[in-house]
């Protein structure tokens, strides 16, 4: 029999006047009943921070930014972010010279195909608000690679960023020397974290996966707490094609005795991150049934969340993000906090409901539909695959009344555009296709085609240049005149959505 049935002392399954069930039901479209999938792991469920800093600017002193543009000039000559060796080997050897520093401290760890940085973030403000030192690492960075590593909610200065590299630099020479591929870019990053982690010293790390799971470079920690944001297809070349076969390589970072903590999945997804936990004697929780959404309602600059956690609900909680995945990103973080602490197993209560308020009433996340302009309104968000720019299209819908939303989209060659392209086409009522400075992105002109064959040539407007097409589209944003609720949304790409915010006068 399934350990997903619920316990004898709740309503009857057949007793569809749950308010619980109802709402979550309707709250999204991801299925949320994965009690079919039978598995012999243990459920989690309970019988009964500061504020975050702003993407950071260039230092201020000269000798500081010079320093820090050395580092990146020579981080520059490893493999990029999308030249892959599937093998833990080159981290694991820095780690041991070292002396493993990811085993100082407690961590949570993050993968999936969505969320991760929002959820991560929200992680970090709970952690925080409960007096926990914390230490942040996501991927990749909006403006300033500094961004990807955190200390106490706020990024690293960039001072302590290039001490940092300069402490580890004659380990990862020597880990080089003897490896038949270099340290990639990421490895180091990943290397130059927990040795911040490990120095600084923190309490806890709250680490986001590069890519996939299982041979990522931070998989060389051993998270207590486990958390699956929700799967969909991105690098398909390199993951797998299907949510399922992507969920193989995920289900990489459930470590031995864990807590994992789903997000609501395909159920294909479902079943191998299931299996994994039964291996592995992993204790689960899932959103929709272990925890979740109970209501939502937009409120001014964000939203107003009743959250179901591991130790009971938690009313009146304020969001400063738009959208229901951020809603869901919340529920997830929450419950990943709740597990960390041992709620639902060592014990009963929920936390403390004023430090939960408290905490993600402090949340920011750079570029996720973040407003940088206003008359007419520029937003900007990183959506990047097709499910993201669902998810951005739906919250657009939501929170704004724009009487015409002209798009600016930049992308990477590596991505379904396409796809990212359909998912906006209902919101957009013309599109402006661009290019960022990145060696990864589309050419405009293959772009600008593709465009055309989903919007039709009379609503695309090509600018190869970023601030050429920023001009173009808040004139197209502006025609019907001042007060006509015309706004921007400029999107495809993190790094796209980075050096439109330099641009546009933010950081």
């Amino acid at each position: 029999m399934s350990e997903f049935s619920r316990d004898s002392s709740e309503s009857d399954p057949d007793d569809v006047s749950d308010p619980f069930d109802e709402i979550v039901e309707a709250e999204t479209g991801r299925d949320p009943d994965l009690a079919v999938i039978e598995a012999g792991s243990r459920t989690l469920r309970t019988r009964g921070g500061p504020p975050q800093a702003d993407v950071p600017a260039r230092p201020d002193d000269p000798e500081a930014d010079k320093a820090l543009r050395q580092v990146e000039a020579e981080l520059a000559t490893r493999w990029g972010e999308t030249k892959l060796e599937p093998s833990v080997a080159r981290i694991a050897a820095l780690m041991d010279v070292l002396g493993e520093p990811q085993r100082a401290y407690p961590a949570i760890h993050i993968t999936g195909t969505n969320g991760k940085t929002s959820t991560a973030r929200m992680i970090e403000a709970l952690l925080g608000a409960f007096d926990l030192r914390t230490g942040r690492y996501t991927s990749p960075h909006v403006q300033s690679i500094t961004e990807r590593i955190s200390l106490d909610g706020a990024s690293i200065p960039a001072e302590r960023f290039v001490e940092t590299y300069q402490d580890i630099q004659p380990y990862v020479e020597m880990v080089d020397a003897g490896q038949e591929f270099r340290l990639s870019f990421f490895e180091v990053l990943t290397g130059m974290a927990y040795a911040a982690f490990a120095d600084a010293p923190v309490d806890v790390a709250v680490v986001e996966v590069g890519m996939g799971g299982n041979w990522d470079a931070t998989n060389v920690i051993d998270g207590d707490v486990a958390v699956v944001t929700p799967i969909d297809l991105d690098h398909t070349d390199r993951l797998g094609e299907t949510p399922g076969e992507i969920a193989k390589e995920k289900a990489g970072i459930v470590k031995q005795g864990a807590t994992v903590i789903l997000a609501q999945q395909p159920v294909d997804a479902a079943q191998v991150l299931l299996k994994k936990a039964v291996e592995v004697d992993a204790t689960v929780a899932r959103e929709g049934l272990e925890f979740g959404v109970v209501s939502r309602q937009v409120a001014v600059d964000g939203q107003l969340l009743t959250l179901r956690g591991l130790g009971g609900e938690y009313e009146a909680v304020y969001l400063p993000l738009h959208g229901a995945y951020q809603a869901h990103n919340a529920a997830v973080a929450l419950a990943a906090v709740e597990a960390f602490f041992g709620v639902g197993s060592q014990r009963p209560e929920p936390l403390d409901i004023d430090t939960i308020r408290k905490a993600f009433a402090s949340v920011t996340s750079p570029g996720r539909l973040e407003i940088v302009r206003r008359s007419p309104t520029v937003v900007l968000d990183a959506a990047h695959n097709p499910a993201g720019a669902r998810a951005t299209a739906e919250a657009i819908r939501e929170v704004f009344d724009f009487s015409r939303l002209i798009g600016i989209v930049g992308s990477s060659g590596d991505k379904n555009v396409r796809g990212l392209l359909e998912a906006f086409e209902p919101i957009f009522t013309e599109v402006v296709v661009t290019q960022n400075s990145s060696h990864r992105a589309m050419d405009t002109d293959e772009l600008a085609a593709i465009a055309v064959e989903v919007f039709g040539a009379d609503r695309v407007q090509v600018e190869p240049r970023l601030d050429d097409a920023l001009e173009a589209a808040i004139t197209l944003a502006e025609v019907e005149g001042e007060y006509a609720g015309g706004g921007v949304l400029v999107t495809g790409s993190v790094i796209t959505v980075g050096e439109a915010r330099l641009l546009l006068g933010r950081g």
